[in-house]
Parts: C-alpha cells; sequence; structure tokens
C-alpha cells in the first residue's frame, strides 16, 4: 500500500518496516512483496522503533522526508510528535467502518462484513445504517453468533469492538442515511442497497467507498487495488487517502518584466502601507526608484495617507 505508491509517485530512496515475529522475523511472503514493490531498505522493525529508526537516519538511512502507513495507537502517536520535522500522510486513529443497507440487503452477508471488521481491535467502531427495522433487528441477533465462530484472538477483539463501540441506526429513508453517513465520515463506506448510482452521486465524505454486495472492505483491505491507507475519526470530511500526491509537492514560482513590475510596486507599495508593514512597501519602492529613473511616484502621498 505505501511502497507501491511512492515509487510511482519517483520517490527516489524508499526504506520501509515491517514487525518481527517470534522466531521467524518477517514473514517470507512480507518481504518478498516487499522487495517484489521496490523497498530500497527494508527493517525488520515494527512500532515507535520503526518509526523513530526511519525519521532520524538511522542503521544508514537517510532520513525520512516523509512517514506514511497504518500502525497501532503507538504509532499514530509517534506520527503526531514527529510531524512538522518530517511529513506525515494522516494522524490516523482507530479504524472504522459503516454499512449502509435498505430492506434488500442480505441480512447474513450484512452482519458477516461488520463482524469481519470489528476484529481490527476492541476500539475499532462499526455502524449499520437501515432504513429497515426487520434488517436490523436481524442483524442485531445474527452478529453474536458468527463473532463466536471466529478464533479466540479475533474472536475476542471482535467482541469487544461489537459491545462497546457498534451502533444500529434506523433512518426515516435514504436521504436520511446519506446524511448520518456524511456526519460520520467513515473510513470504510460500504453501500448494501438499491439503485447505487444515487449513492455514488449523494454521498460525500468517506475514506474509501463500496458500493454493492458485491464488495466488501475486506477486497480493499487486501486485494482489490485502491489505496487503502485511509482517514479515520472523521477525518475523511476533509481528506482522502494516500495516494501518489502525498509524496509530491506543488510549488510555485515567479518572474516579472520591468514593465510589469511597475504596476506590482505600485500596488505592492500601497497595500504595504495600509497594512503598516513599511519594510515590504520600501522594498517596493526602490525597483521604482531604480527600474524607473526620472519619473514621478507618489511614495510619499501613500506614506502620508497611511499615518
Amino acid at each position: 500500500m505505501t511502497i507501491t505508491t511512492a515509487k510511482v509517485a519517483g520517490v527516489p530512496h524508499i526504506a520501509a518496516c515491517s514487525p518481527p515475529r517470534p522466531g521467524i522475523g518477517i514473514p517470507p511472503a512480507i518481504l518478498y512483496a516487499m522487495d517484489l514493490c521496490g523497498a530500497d531498505v527494508i527493517l525488520n522493525l515494527g512500532g515507535v522503533q520503526g518509526v523513530a529508526a526511519m525519521a532520524h537516519g538511522h542503521f544508514g538511512l537517510p532520513k525520512a522526508d516523509i512517514l506514511v502507513g497504518p500502525g497501532n495507537q503507538y504509532v499514530a502517536e509517534a506520527k503526531r510528535m514527529l510531524f512538522g520535522q518530517v511529513g506525515i500522510d494522516m494522524f490516523a486513529g482507530p479504524t472504522d467502518s459503516m454499512v449502509v443497507a435498505d430492506a434488500g440487503a442480505d441480512a447474513e452477508m450484512v452482519a458477516a462484513d461488520l463482524v469481519g471488521q470489528a476484529e481490527h481491535g476492541y476500539n475499532s467502531p462499526v455502524w449499520l445504517v437501515t432504513d429497515d427495522e426487520t434488517l436490523a433487528q436481524t442483524v442485531i441477533r445474527l452478529v453474536p453468533g458468527l463473532i463466536e465462530t471466529l478464533p479466540e484472538v479475533n474472536r475476542e477483539s471482535a467482541r469487544a469492538a461489537w459491545d462497546n463501540m457498534a451502533e444500529v441506526i434506523l433512518c426515516a429513508d435514504r436521504e436520511e442515511m446519506a446524511q448520518v453517513a456524511d456526519a460520520q465520515a467513515p473510513e470504510h463506506l460500504h453501500v448494501q442497497a438499491r439503485d447505487l448510482d444515487w449513492w455514488l452521486d449523494r454521498l460525500r465524505a468517506y475514506g474509501s467507498l463500496f458500493l454493492g454486495e458485491e464488495t466488501t472492505v475486506a477486497f480493499g483491505d487486501k486485494t482489490s487495488g485502491p489505496n487503502h491507507v485511509l482517514p479515520t475519526s472523521g477525518a475523511a470530511r476533509y481528506t482522502g487517502g494516500l495516494s501518489v500526491h502525498k509524496f509530491m509537492k506543488t510549488v510555485t514560482w515567479q518572474r516579472a518584466t520591468r514593465a510589469a513590475a511597475r504596476p506590482l510596486a505600485e500596488a505592492t507599495a500601497r497595500i504595504s502601507r495600509l497594512e503598516g508593514m513599511e519594510g515590504h512597501a520600501r522594498s517596493a519602492d526602490i525597483r521604482l526608484t531604480k527600474f524607473f529613473p526620472g519619473e514621478t511616484f507618489d511614495l510619499a502621498a501613500a506614506k502620508l495617507a497611511t499615518t
């Protein structure tokens, strides 16, 4: 998710970290994928240690200009503390997911999708937004049973998320459902409802949108393609996910002819004095007197008008 995006953007040096597993280090499949995607250096580190190594240039690395990628609360806090010293993609909280479903949705499929995202952890919110009370009640009944079939470690996480963080929101119609979704601005938004084109046109705030029962957030997590480093905790109201643009800068430059400098300098001097910034005004004044010797400019009047 992060290495390929940086590579496509043209980043000249990419350092990547992945946490070790006991007795293995980086699992071979993950190590192979990191190399295949184009990492220049791979560190067998995770968590705050990996963030620090990249930011400060340990182990012979160049100091990173930007840190990107998901992590637990400690990684998120480390990135927040380093922001300014280095760039970051976003300050990410726990992953969150919303399913928007109408009466035509398959309740078992909706329940499975909610459980699949709840297993991320005890603090990962999941929401069901629907205008059909029968669907809502059916999903509420199905979810606990699905959770109990998970392996123990996944089961504990999913149960904690469902018990403490889940909400089922009943709305009057699809417009109210869309309003609830926009207000929450979820990281993952999965619509399992009729008239998918209406939803695509109407919805405004989400990290990544999944349309129809034929897709699922798990596809985005693992295989389907669009980058899955996404804004959480409502940040989708103002930003999207990781893309090549995060590794690129928009910069500006300017050049002026002497003829163009005259109206620019006159306007700059007047605006600067209205703002009380005499030094700025004089840097414009000197260009008028140097570039146009012998000509008269009402600089004194401009000064007098602001005193």
